[in-house]
């Protein structure tokens, strides 16, 4: 399936800012929305995507929702030495970024009109790539090593549950 193009993904504005603190702090998260046209905290892609230093998530209000699920979920997802120098780059490795977009599909399911189905179409709207081509096709047949990762590091439970805890 092909990406979809000119379609306009939820950002933070879009959203409960409380369903995002309350998520976020599950996990001993701090969010902080920086001003509008400002640059971007932490952020590695810069623009309007989220930024991350230590265990703090940074937006603006037009940061989408998936990249401040993903930049969390990385958070969530690195190991405790690596959170502790942790500023803008997450590092990793492929296995771990797996897990870290497959947390934030699970995570989706949090939100308030959100939800991992919406998120999936925003991924592939942003341009995420797969080997299967969309989201949906790797979460669904493909995302078994991202699964197993989030199970043996705590971070889900046996039946796909989100743990709320750091790795």
């Amino acid at each position: 399936m092909a990406a979809i193009v000119n379609r306009k993904v939820l950002t933070i504005a879009d959203v409960e800012f409380g369903d995002l603190v309350s998520l976020l702090s599950q996990y001993d998260l701090q969010l902080l929305v920086e001003n509008d046209n400002e640059p971007i905290t932490g952020s590695y892609w810069g623009d309007s995507e989220a930024g991350i230093v230590g265990k703090t998530v940074y937006v603006r209000r037009d940061t989408p929702v998936h990249s401040l699920l993903h930049e969390s979920c990385h958070v969530i997802c690195m190991t405790a030495d690596r959170r502790e120098r942790l500023d803008r780059d997450a590092g990793g490795d492929d296995l771990e970024e797996a897990g870290v977009c497959y947390l934030q599909l699970v995570l989706a399911d949090r939100i308030s009109g959100v939800g991992r189905e919406r998120l999936m179409q925003d991924m592939d709207a942003w341009g995420y790539s797969f080997r299967l081509g969309s989201t949906r096709e790797w979460f669904e047949k493909d995302a078994e090593d991202a699964r197993k990762f989030l199970i043996n590091h705590g971070l889900l439970t046996q039946h796909g549950e989100p743990v709320s805890a750091l790795r």
